[in-house]
C-alpha cells in the first residue's frame, strides 16, 4: 500500500509520501468464514532522516509495518537507526555515501525482519527509496531496495534526471507513462505475446504516450510541486474509486541540496484538539 516519490532534479532530491499505513485483521463472519477486514491509521510517517546525516534521506512504502502480532513501522525504529549510524559516523569522521547510507537500512532492516517475521510467511516487501548527495558530486542519487526479497541497493537513473515511485502506482503510471502498469500484460492475455514482444510492446508505450516533461529543465520547486501533485491526485481518486483505498493522510515532502542538505519543505504536526469554530 501507500504511495512514495523520489525525484532527482537538477537542482537536487525530493524526497516525499503520503502518511497511510493499512492493517489486514482477520475476522470471523456470520457463517464462520474467516475474512479480512482492512484497518487504516492516517499518521504513519514515512519520510526518514537521519539526525546528523544532512545530506541522505528515504521514504518508505509496500508493506505498512513489520512484524505479526506486534508490528511496528519503518518510521518506529529510527531510535535505533540513529544511535547505530551516529557511532560509525563518529568512527569514520567522513561523510557517508548515498549507497553506503541505502546499504546501511537495508542491513539494518534485512535483522528487524528475520527477527520478526516468520521464513514461511507470506508477506509483500517492504521498500525503501533512498536519496542524496555524495560528497564533491554535482548531483544527487537515488537507490531502491526491498526488504526482504532485494536487499541489495540498486541505483535509479544513474545518468539522467526523473522520478522513481512505487506503492499503489496505477495512477501516477497514467499520467507519467500514459498507460496502465497492468496494460501490457492484459495485452500479453487477450493476443499471447511472448515475453520479449511484451517487453518491446512496455518500451513503445513508453515512447509514445510518456508525459513531455522536460525533467532536466525542472527547477527543484517545480519538482516538489509534481511529487506533491502525483500522491494528492491518487489520493483524491481513491475517494471515488471501489478499491483499497491505501494512500491518505498528510503529504510529507523533503529537499536534499548539495549545498543545504536535507530540508524538510512540508511535514505533518503533533497537535492537541481543536475545537470548531
Amino acid at each position: 500500500m501507500s504511495l512514495a516519490i523520489a525525484f532527482k532534479g537538477p537542482e537536487g532530491i525530493v524526497l516525499a509520501a503520503d502518511s497511510r499505513v493499512t492493517l489486514m485483521s482477520q475476522q470471523t463472519g456470520s457463517g464462520g468464514e474467516n475474512i479480512m477486514v482492512p484497518a487504516t491509521f492516517d499518521n504513519a510517517t514515512k519520510l526518514l532522516h537521519i539526525r546528523n546525516l544532512s545530506h541522505v534521506g528515504a521514504v518508505t512504502y509496500g508493506l505498512g509495518a513489520i512484524g505479526g502480532t506486534e508490528p511496528r513501522t519503518a518510521h518506529s525504529f529510527l531510535p535505533e537507526l540513529e544511535a547505530i549510524l551516529g557511532k560509525k559516523a563518529e568512527k569514520k569522521k567522513s561523510q557517508i555515501s548515498t549507497e553506503d547510507f541505502a546499504k546501511e537500512l537495508s542491513e539494518f532492516f534485512v535483522k528487524q525482519w528475520d527477527g520478526a517475521v516468520s521464513a514461511l510467511s507470506k508477506t509483500p516487501d517492504m521498500f525503501f527509496l533512498v536519496g542524496g548527495f555524495d560528497k564533491e558530486k554535482a548531483y544527487g542519487r537515488v537507490y531502491q531496495f526491498a526488504i526482504p526479497s532485494e536487499p541489495s541497493p540498486r541505483e535509479q537513473i544513474p545518468d539522467d534526471f526523473g522520478v522513481t515511485w512505487g506503492g499503489q502506482n496505477q495512477y501516477v503510471n497514467r499520467l507519467l507513462t500514459g498507460f496502465d502498469p497492468n496494460l501490457p500484460s492484459l495485452v500479453e492475455e487477450a493476443i499471447g505475446l511472448e515475453q520479449g514482444e511484451k517487453m518491446e510492446l512496455e518500451r513503445y508505450l513508453q515512447q509514445k504516450l510518456s508525459a513531455p516533461i522536460p525533467y532536466q529543465f525542472l527547477p527543484l520547486q517545480d519538482c516538489v510541486n509534481l511529487a506533491i501533485f502525483l500522491i494528492r491526485a491518487t489520493i483524491k481518486m481513491q475517494t471515488w474509486t471501489v478499491d483499497v483505498r491505501g494512500v491518505g493522510g498528510a503529504i510529507d515532502v523533503a529537499t536534499i541540496t548539495r549545498t543545504e542538505g536535507f530540508v524538510e519543505v512540508q511535514k505533518k504536526e503533533i497537535v492537541g484538539e481543536k475545537e470548531d469554530s
